[in-house]
């Protein structure tokens, strides 16, 4: 195990940004820069051993300084959506940004995902059976975004020994709040993102999924995914019936049994030509299938341009638009409670 600390460029302001790269012996390599909590790269071995890039990134600041898609980002105050960028807690109302106009979108216009965090890490020991960790510190001031209270968030990324990548969020506040944090990685287990990955396997434990408009609002109907285009309870590729869904998948799935407490399977994706696996487990009620539906090429790096449907999201979270929708889990923070939720991404090869 070790992790690698280098210089990642400088901001506007003159700020330093780092890159930490974190390597474990089973041979998967993350990089994770302090700017946005970015997950910028993940380096795992396919079926024959040979060591390829998963994810959609930028080997260079300039890339996530200009606008992106929140390719890798830590995304908050609160990820997903809200309709009409409004909200009201505890008979007040707020106003947020409406930067997917009419609604507000992954936290607004300056969120979690274009500041620059504090980051401590900490190395496991030489004998390998305790992994890295990396934990980002922010403090979100009081009507950030046009939230209220101060948050002060942690992100922790760790790679243990076998190769497990895991997100751990915490956060308390000094007044009531909203809080949903996420990862936005983009995903593509081939090792060549020049290949699309529509061929995907995919099996989501979930057999509910919210339905949305045509902006992807959630219209607050909670529907079973059986016999529809959205049912992936059984592995089926991405592009089977991506036909059938207006505009992609861009949806957000109830995980099966989830309390807010207990880690539970959410997802599992193959890549038959790789041999690549990667099982995702999550302590939130929801993840969001995303199947890159608003890349254009216009983004490249790493000798690829970044197609449409060219990779997939997971971002496990709470659902969509829930400050709106009461029976939806809720996502309120009050003064002296924690915030916390893990999620887990797990490599192997078939």
């Amino acid at each position: 195990m070790s992790i690698d600390e280098q210089r990642f460029g400088r901001l506007p302001d003159g700020r330093d940004v780092v890159l930490y790269t974190m390597t474990s012996g089973a041979g998967v390599t993350i990089k994770v820069t302090n700017f946005g909590g970015i997950l910028t790269s993940v380096r795992t071995p396919d079926a024959r051993g040979d060591v390829g890039e998963i994810t959609l990134g930028f080997d260079s600041i300039n890339g996530y300084l200009a606008e992106h898609p929140f390719l890798g980002a830590t995304v908050g105050r609160f990820a997903n959506r809200i309709a009409g960028a409004r909200f009201s807690l505890d008979g007040k109302d707020y106003e947020l940004a409406a930067n997917a106009s009419p609604h507000h979108l992954h936290g607004g216009h300056v969120g979690f995902d274009k500041v620059l965090w504090q980051a401590e890490a900490t190395r496991g020991n030489t004998s390998g059976d305790t992994g890295d960790e990396l934990t980002l510190r922010y403090t979100s001031v009081d009507g950030e975004e046009g939230y209220p209270g101060e948050l002060t968030v942690t992100v922790t990324y760790a790679l243990s020994a076998a190769g497990d990548l895991s997100f751990s969020y915490h956060a308390t506040t000094t007044q009531p709040t909203l809080v949903n944090l996420t990862n936005h990685t983009y995903w593509n287990l081939a090792g060549d993102v020049r290949e699309s990955c529509l061929g995907h396997l995919l099996q989501l434990h979930c057999s509910r999924y919210l339905p949305g408009d045509a902006s992807n609002m959630p219209t607050g109907e909670i529907a079973n995914v059986a016999d529809t285009p959205m049912a992936f309870d059984t592995p089926t590729s991405l592009g089977s019936r991506i036909a059938d869904v207006a505009g992609g998948y861009d949806h957000c799935y109830l995980i099966d049994g989830a309390d807010g407490q207990t880690l539970r399977p959410a997802a599992t994706v193959v890549c038959e030509s790789s041999g690549r696996v990667m099982d995702v487990s999550t302590t939130m009620p929801g993840v969001q299938l995303y199947t890159s539906n608003y890349l254009d090429g216009s983004l490249s790096s790493r000798g690829a341009t970044f197609d449409r449907r060219i990779a997939f999201c997971l971002e496990t979270q709470h659902l969509p638009n829930s400050p709106n929708e009461p029976a939806f889990p809720s996502p309120v923070l009050r003064r002296g409670q924690t915030y916390a939720h893990r999620t887990v991404h797990q490599f192997r090869c078939v």
